[in-house]
């Protein structure tokens, strides 16, 4: 599964270089997903015979190209989906050694690392690493589990894993899965692998601007999280309110007991009680969170039978 835009430079290089036969396969099939591409990506993934092309009229997003390469997969028959970017900067000989924890049964997605090895690790400039080791800190923390590399789009998903994923990201998915597979259970590995190209031809299609890819990809931690576990993302903010407001007025107070008045701190007492309520009310707020992320789980069990069912329907004809 190949999101392409704009790589008319190297997606007929990326089709031709995947691997017609793979251990522990008996066919693999190339699908392109072109999200609106205004040059020449889709006559040359034609030309290089992707076994199948799925075309956005507009540019959507990789988070939404994504999930069209996954839905259109699976109707594919995939027993595996293997995603890798249409840069060319990784190789596609390493997919074997990427689908074999997932053919084995020890993992449900497998997930390059461009830094698990010394030797692997790619130059890169100093602020993309400090930017890579912030979010893979950051995700690692929210999923509970230690990872060296969450940035990196080269996987290999079981069709079981793809038909259970849930997710809404438009600008990307990277982070996003991690979230979602791991709340939801889900055994992540990674397998250490090495850039065919460290340095990706023509510009980053995503990380136009570190600053704004930053807060955009923050912005999809904090949602997920928010919805994967509200009690602790609502009811962790509403404690530190209520913290803050309950010593707020308890300095007003213990000033009154020593001299009798609350100067200088009579403007901590509205302040205190206003965060006094606040905080209530998030907390409040964390446990109708937390009951409302229960029939999340519900809906999701729904939609998983729901799409497990029309796409066996679709194989049977």
């Amino acid at each position: 599964m190949i999101p392409a835009f704009n790589e008319q430079e190297t997606i007929e290089e990326v089709v031709k270089g995947i691997p017609k036969k793979v251990i522990g396969f008996s066919k693999v099939e190339v699908l392109v997903v072109d999200d609106g591409s205004t040059d020449k990506t889709l006559e040359n993934a034609r030309k290089a015979k992707a076994d199948k092309i799925v075309k956005h009229v507009k540019n959507k997003g990789l988070g939404n190209a994504f999930r069209t390469g996954l839905d259109n997969a699976l109707r594919m028959g995939a027993d595996i989906i293997v995603n890798i970017d249409a840069d060319g900067q990784f190789n596609p000989k390493d997919i074997e050694r990427l689908c074999a924890p997932v053919l084995e049964g020890k993992a449900d997605m497998a997930t390059c690392s461009r830094f698990a090895l010394k030797e692997f690790q790619p130059k890169m400039p100093l602020s993309k690493k400090i930017g890579n080791w912030l979010f893979t800190k950051a995700i690692s923390v929210a999923a509970g589990k230690k990872f060296t590399d969450t940035q990196c789009g080269f996987r290999a998903y079981s069709r079981e894993t793809a038909l259970r994923m849930t997710l809404f990201g438009k600008f990307t998915y990277t982070q996003e899965v991690f979230m979602d597979l791991a709340n939801k259970g889900f055994d992540i590995v990674e397998v250490p692998c090495k850039l065919a190209r460290e340095q990706r031809k023509g510009k980053s299609k995503i990380v136009k601007n570190w600053f704004d890819y930053g807060l955009k990809a923050m912005l999809i931690i904090a949602r997920s999280l928010r919805d994967y576990k509200p009690l602790a993302f609502f009811g962790s903010i509403g404690v530190i309110i209520f913290a803050i407001g309950t010593l707020a007025i308890a300095t007003a107070f213990g000033n009154w007991l020593f001299t009798g008045e609350t100067t200088p701190f009579t403007s901590l007492i509205p302040a205190g009680g206003a965060m006094l309520v606040l905080g209530f009310a998030l907390v409040m707020l964390a446990l109708i969170a937390d009951m409302l992320g229960r029939q999340r789980k519900i809906q999701e069990e729904i939609l998983y039978r729901l799409k497990k069912q029309e796409i066996e329907k679709e194989e049977k004809k």
